[in-house]
């Protein structure tokens, strides 16, 4: 008898998951939610943020139910605040940060909740210079603790821009994030579904400490730098 009920439960929020994957979303497509992270970056950039969405009415409205228009992967690194880097409020970015954007079981359950669950068709990979995790990996030295199993998952970027030419960092930071969104879009049964028939847009970026720009790798680098 539970067995049963755990069917007709899990076929109930099966069904819910597709129908609010179809209609629970900002209303907004991934290029457009896109050129909204870029406006508001411009404008964070700028020093004329506007910080939208962050009203009591706001408070109010997000209480019932959320539509963030984007997912962000992010680092944890105290000095790149996604609401504020991106000029969002109160439910409008979906939200993952941990230190050199590594994800693991917990990050990717959390990721296909976003778009299978909340509707969400675009997710940005977004590392940054002078990542302390990064340099890490890029380093032969232990790490104490679970640390290593970040350094561990961005090695393979770090060897990869090992020899090229430029800053050491700075082509492992970019080569992480690379990595990273590949592996996103290849991550199955939900992403790469999504990824597969156009539904979602995975890009890779890389926020700039000293300007507070949001620089976006292009596709070109993105195939070259994982093969």
């Amino acid at each position: 008898m539970k067995g049963f009920k755990f069917l007709i439960s899990f076929l109930i929020l099966s069904i819910s998951t597709q129908l609010v994957a179809q209609t629970n979303s900002a209303g907004i497509s991934s290029k457009d939610a896109l050129q909204r992270l870029v406006e508001g970056n411009l404008r964070f950039v700028q020093g004329k943020s506007i910080r939208p969405n962050q009203s009591v009415e706001r408070i109010k409205e997000v209480s019932k139910k959320q539509n963030p228009f984007a997912t962000i992967v992010g680092c944890s690194d105290s000095r790149v605040p996604n609401e504020i880097i991106f000029d969002q409020g109160l439910g409008d970015l979906f939200i993952l940060r941990t230190a050199g954007q590594v994800s693991t079981y917990a990050s990717w359950g959390s990721i296909e909740f976003s778009v299978a669950v909340l509707g969400v068709n675009l997710i940005v990979v977004l590392g940054h210079t002078s990542c302390g995790a990064v340099g890490a990996a890029c380093k032969a030295d232990d790490v104490p603790g679970h640390i290593i199993a970040l350094t561990n998952s961005i090695k393979p970027a770090a060897e990869k821009v090992k020899h090229m030419e430029g800053d050491y960092l700075d082509n492992a930071v970019k080569a992480n994030v690379a990595f990273q969104v590949v592996s996103l879009r290849k991550l199955d049964p939900i992403l790469s579904k999504y990824y597969n028939k156009g539904q979602l847009q995975i890009v890779g970026a890389v926020y700039d400490l000293e300007t507070g720009k949001v620089n976006y790798l292009s596709e070109e680098y993105i195939s070259t730098i994982t093969k």
